[in-house]
């Protein structure tokens, strides 16, 4: 206990360096005890003591290197699972996806194994993020799935359910199913709130960019003053996700990107907040273009642009998929359509036939 005391100061103080020490230290003591849990467990609690010491990543996965070669030595196997499963969540912190997928395919087949669920899931979830990544849904679907799987045989924690819904929302999300993804998110805002954990800030993040994909902007503003909600509702990163839910509702370009600029940090720290207000410009755009260019037949490009505040170019590259008179530099809207003599010609017809019809009721009256 006093050794956990000790580096939760050295951590306060912001001194990783000191945290080390009491790593080095405990390695010492530990070697001389049983393998007992909670000899496998005060590392693994040791190690929360640098979330209070910004930028200390590198330094984290150096002792965590370290920690697992000595775990390797004593033969302390699940605590080097659990610590290689801490290794792979710094490594995916700090991009470095290749390393992280490696050592991801050794812990499963060791983990099968032994047959340990709880690691097992925690190292599945950590495999769908590094899918993700790398951009690849199909084997982030399978990671996820294989998570879910291995969760339903126990027990699941309230923090790690939270983080399997947090990433089946973000599924959804990804297969534009927003409004399964919004029961995911509101699932994992309410399990982390609970716990006062600060990334439920996250979640509710994410459950306000649903409803801005859903196109109910309103419902924004009528989330926030929900209990579990309302304690958010003052933070800049809540308010960020308001600016953008005004300027959708308005369909406003120019207020849409000043909110992106006013609230850059809030809005790209997210990767997932990121990518889909990425795509929602995008598509606010092109609604723009089109609402301006659709009243006419033929329209200067130079004009669209100046009326969407944009570049000449930037305008080009959007409407790349419409035809474009290169000649005259107009965009054309709607194409000349040719005379068809089909409906005139059927006209004639019937008019004809309506003499022939008339003259033969005028015969007909005359025989009467």
């Amino acid at each position: 206990m006093e050794v956990l005391l000790l580096a939760e100061c050295r951590g306060t103080s912001g001194t990783p360096k000191g945290v080390v020490e009491v790593f080095s230290f405990l390695r010492f003591f530990v070697s001389s005890t049983a393998k007992a849990k909670t000899a496998n467990s005060v590392p693994r609690t040791l190690l929360d003591c640098f979330n209070s010491i910004p930028n200390s990543q590198n330094i984290q996965i150096d002792v965590l290197m370290e920690n697992i070669e000595w775990a390797k030595r004593e033969k302390r196997i699940f605590l080097k699972h659990s610590l290689e499963t801490r290794l792979v969540d710094l490594q995916l912190d700090t991009q470095q996806c290749k390393p992280a997928l490696a050592l991801i395919e050794t812990l499963l087949t060791k983990l099968k194994r032994l047959d340990d669920k709880m690691v097992l899931t925690e190292v599945h979830l950590l495999e769908s993020r590094v899918y993700r990544g790398i951009g690849n849904l199909a084997k982030y679907r399978a990671a996820l799935t294989s998570a879910r799987t291995a969760a339903n045989a126990i027990y699941c924690p309230p923090h790690l359910q939270a983080r399997l819904d947090l990433q089946s929302g973000i599924l959804h999300a990804e297969d534009k199913d927003y409004t399964t993804a919004y029961s995911y998110f509101y699932e994992t805002f309410e399990n982390l709130s609970t716990q006062d954990d600060p990334s439920a800030l996250g979640a509710l993040k994410c459950m306000l960019l649903c409803k801005v994909m859903l196109n109910l902007p309103e419902d924004v503003t009528s989330l926030l003053p929900i209990k579990l909600a309302s304690k958010y509702a003052q933070l800049r990163d809540v308010e960020s996700m308001r600016a953008i839910a005004r300027a959708h509702q308005k369909r406003n370009l120019a207020d849409f990107e000043k909110a992106l600029k006013d609230y850059q940090q809030e809005l790209s720290s997210d990767t997932t907040i990121r990518t889909h207000l990425s795509a929602l410009y995008d598509t606010l755009l092109e609604q723009n273009l089109l609402r301006i260019a659709e009243p006419y037949s033929v329209v200067e490009i130079e004009y669209v642009a100046q009326q969407v505040s944009q570049g000449r170019q930037a305008v080009e590259l959007k409407l790349s998929q419409m035809i474009l008179d290169k000649g005259r530099g107009c965009l054309l809207i709607f194409e000349e359509p040719e005379a068809d003599r089909t409906y005139g010609a059927a006209i004639d017809t019937l008019e004809q036939v309506g003499k022939v019809v008339d003259s033969l009721y005028a015969k007909t009256v005359k025989l009467a």
